[in-house]
């Protein structure tokens, strides 16, 4: 029988002090912890160390998928669980990454069901579940891509195995904050789509903006979620303007300054 191979948790941080603790707390039977803190103003190292994680810190940002693999890069254990301050590993899901680790296949990676939080309820509908995320995987084999957001495993072509059990996902307990988050993301998808050359004209904002909100009320059976999935499929549709807006508004002023 093959001897169980030991597990990193990694995560990146910054300014996580109120989430991160929780987080921390749901894999404190890891092999090792490895936090890579970008420059927090809050306890977030402190609260890391406190619970024997390994911290480190970067002194800049070069994006989320470069700085998952920094992070990675200081982990020792055969296999990775990268995490985010706002996710938890529940029971089922920690047994289901225990057995992996007893009979570990370097040749595929393993998805988590995310449960996503949005103002007080873990949806079941909208799109948001089961949100499968690939999480697990061997150190040596895998590795992040440069995608500055929205960044993904490069997989080479692995099987993905689906693990039992649910990540929980507190992706909006504080809509203000969820909306900031929202907006940065929608300008860091526009500058990078502007770099690439792409275009955007108001029909093209008009109907992805509409499509958005659809595609969640209807398609992804949001009204089933009750409020929330109301509320939600507004804020998608919102993101949405956000970015294609922003993008219209990247060409404007690049053709404004050509004149």
């Amino acid at each position: 029988m093959s001897q169980r191979k030991r597990l990193s948790v990694v995560l990146i941080t910054r300014n996580e002090a109120e989430l991160l603790p929780d987080c921390l707390a749901s894999v404190s039977w890891a092999d090792e912890i490895v936090v890579l803190d970008a420059g927090s103003s809050d306890q977030t190292r402190h609260i890391a160390a406190q619970a024997s994680a390994r911290v480190f810190q970067s002194t800049d940002w070069p994006g989320f998928g470069i700085q998952r693999q920094r992070a990675q890069a200081y982990a020792s254990g055969d296999y990775i669980l990268m995490l985010d301050a706002d996710e938890r590993v529940t029971p089922p899901l920690r047994r289901a990454i225990q057995e992996v680790l007893r009979q570990p296949d370097p040749e595929v990676v393993y998805s988590c069901a995310r449960r996503n939080l949005f103002l007080g309820r873990f949806m079941r509908h909208s799109g948001w579940y089961p949100d499968r995320v690939v999480r697990l995987y061997a150190r040596e084999r895998y590795r992040y891509n440069a995608l500055p957001v929205h960044e993904s495993l490069e997989t080479s072509g692995a099987g993905i195995v689906a693990l039992a059990g649910d990540l929980q996902h507190l992706t909006c307990h504080d809509l203000p904050a969820f909306q900031r988050k929202q907006l940065l993301y929608a300008e860091a998808w526009a500058r990078e789509r502007h770099r690439q050359g792409r275009r955007c004209g108001m029909l093209a904002i008009i109907s992805h903006t509409y499509g958005a909100f659809l595609k969640t009320w209807l398609l992804r059976a949001g009204f089933l979620d009750g409020r929330q999935g109301w509320l939600l499929a507004v804020v998608n549709a919102q993101y949405t303007f956000n970015k294609y807006a922003t993008l219209w508004a990247l060409n404007h002023a690049e053709r404004e300054n050509d004149l």
